[in-house]
């Protein structure tokens, strides 16, 4: 195992003065600064889980995180970057589900840690089941991913495959991509050592990771509701619907595929924007450009899962 040396644009950057890639050229090691003089037990607490969490992956040969360059995972490739340097890959698993907007955002926040970064290839539209869309869409699906995953790690000859699964996440309702990962053997290193997600967004700003605060972005596949095909032709104006919301602004926001009837979801706080007559008018005519044949508003806003189980 080599000894970490990655050069990471993180190193002194962070409000809470965290410092990566080891004990070396005069600088504290993260497992030092990861228990801060004069922060409340709380906060304590949640450095001794980071630190532990250091330590554990610091044990293995390597590791290949499944990287979606959302906060989970890029606080677990962080911490596994400053322990096992040039030993941790972050590999992000690209399909027809995974929005082009998304994947250029794990490459950005990659070279923002300091991690090497792979992509691979694979297609959920290549399994039945998974086209079908019943309700172990997501246990299908990250079977897939993670699969592809482990490939790439035997390729490598790294034998642990983390995901970012948090301790949150067991109690988050419906989630049956939880039982993949125990079934495929992934490593879950936030859950295991008990990091919620309110801990694992505060780890991520004591580390000065920009995702910090990024609301959680689900597949494309989530936006088509139980029950009904999904397809390529759907994912793809799916995506592009999103991009124009993206492109006004907006921030929390969903566009659901009920076969043709695109129903728009937009974060409470950005509503009344989402009501205005000039957005309203453009949401519809590109829409329908795409193929949708109605166009609607959600006035509750949105809401995560509302057409999954």
């Amino acid at each position: 195992m080599s000894t970490p040396m990655l050069e990471s644009p993180l190193l002194r950057r962070s409000s809470a003065g965290v410092i990566l890639n080891g004990a070396r050229d005069g600088y504290e090691s993260i497992a030092w600064v990861f228990h801060p003089r004069g922060v409340d037990g709380g906060m304590e607490a949640l450095h001794r889980k980071a630190s532990s969490m250091r330590d554990d992956l610091a044990r293995r040969d390597g590791v290949v995180v499944a990287f979606s360059g959302g906060v989970d995972s890029s606080v677990v490739a962080a911490i596994a970057a400053d322990a096992l340097g040039d030993d941790a890959i972050a590999c992000t698993a690209i399909s027809e589900t995974l929005p082009a907007s998304e994947l250029a955002g794990a490459k950005r926040v990659a070279a923002e840690i300091g991690i090497l970064h792979e992509v691979v290839r694979f297609s959920e539209l290549d399994d039945p089941n998974f086209v079908e869309n019943d309700d172990r869409r997501c246990y299908h699906c990250r079977t897939m991913r993670l699969g592809r995953l482990f490939d790439f790690a035997s390729e490598r000859g790294i034998e642990t495959v983390c995901d970012g699964t948090n301790a949150s996440d067991p109690q988050a309702g419906h989630r049956p991509g939880l039982a993949a990962v125990e079934e495929v053997g992934a490593y879950s290193p936030l859950l295991q050592h008990g990091v919620t997600k309110p801990e694992v967004r505060q780890l991520a700003r004591d580390l000065g990771l920009s995702v910090a605060d990024k609301p959680s972005m689900a597949c494309l596949s989530s936006r088509i509701p139980t029950g009904i095909r999904v397809t390529a032709s759907k994912l793809d104006r799916i995506e592009r619907a999103e991009r124009l919301l993206r492109t006004w602004g907006f921030e929390q926001f969903r566009v659901r595929d009920h076969d043709g009837l695109a129903r728009i979801e937009i974060g409470a706080d950005e509503l009344t924007t989402a009501l205005d007559s000039e957005f309203a008018e453009v949401a519809d005519t590109y829409l329908r450009d795409l193929g949708f044949e109605h166009v609607s508003l959600d006035l509750r806003g949105y809401e995560m899962g509302s057409v999954s189980p």
